[in-house]
């Protein structure tokens, strides 16, 4: 999917793995994958779960800058948000049960019903809560594409390109990417704005999508990208 003719002379190169991302900002959107308080926060249904979000957390600065200077130059950003209807009708079965722990999806947990749209955990993290203009996508699955109208969205403002942050790596992240790259969008993954309550799964995750020529995109640092939204 490449941008129309007219856009050629705004390319920059990105230092990425395994080679430049060729950067158009106009094509190109920020796409923040469920940074939510149940996920993130201390005392939220990750942490209930045993994971350590510390692990989450170190994502939070560099998600701040990245998403004020990307604010600052006037590109679009999408946030995500996983989460079902109170009355759980998008919920498959397999999807509540799976994980077999104490506490399921539309249980009572620490910060409202865990994983309902509208309750306190489902909420994005105060320091990366959107604004006003900024598009919230609301997902039941891991992917961001599948049943919500992000595609539709990304093609009314000519958006070719993703910059993809958030969490997990391995999971929701993961697999939206390999949703974008089906569906002709070029994917840039920042390392340091990506996280995983398991440090092997996030480094394999990472591997994996810039293997074979980028099989499913980009790998790099915000810190490579911050210069060029200046």
């Amino acid at each position: 999917m490449k941008p129309p003719a007219e856009s050629l002379a705004g390319r920059v190169e990105i230092t990425a793995e395994p080679y430049p991302f060729p950067f158009y900002a106009k094509h190109c959107a920020l796409l923040m994958i469920d940074l939510q308080r149940d996920f993130l926060e201390p005392g939220g249904f990750g942490e209930t779960l045993g994971n350590d979000v510390s692990l989450l957390r170190r994502t939070i600065d560099p998600n701040q800058r990245l998403l004020n200077a990307w604010r600052a130059a006037g590109l679009t950003v999408v946030h995500t948000r996983e989460g079902h209807l109170p009355d759980l009708s998008d919920l498959p079965e397999t999807k509540r049960t799976r994980a077999r722990s104490s506490l399921t999806i539309g249980d009572r947990g620490p910060m409202g019903r865990i994983l309902i749209r509208g309750e306190a955990g489902h909420a994005i993290i105060p320091e990366l809560y959107p604004t006003a203009e900024e598009r919230v996508i609301d997902k039941p699955g891991k992917g961001a594409f599948w049943a919500t109208g992000l595609h539709d969205y990304l093609q009314a403002r000519s958006i070719r390109q993703l910059i993809v942050t958030g969490v997990t790596t391995e999971v929701c992240v993961h697999t939206t990417v390999r949703e974008a790259n089906d569906r002709g969008y070029d994917c840039l993954v920042l390392a340091d704005c990506v996280g995983s309550y398991f440090p092997a799964f996030h480094a394999t995750a990472l591997e994996m999508i810039s293997a074979q020529g980028g099989i499913f995109g980009w790998v790099a640092n915000s810190d490579a990208v911050l210069p060029h939204l200046r």
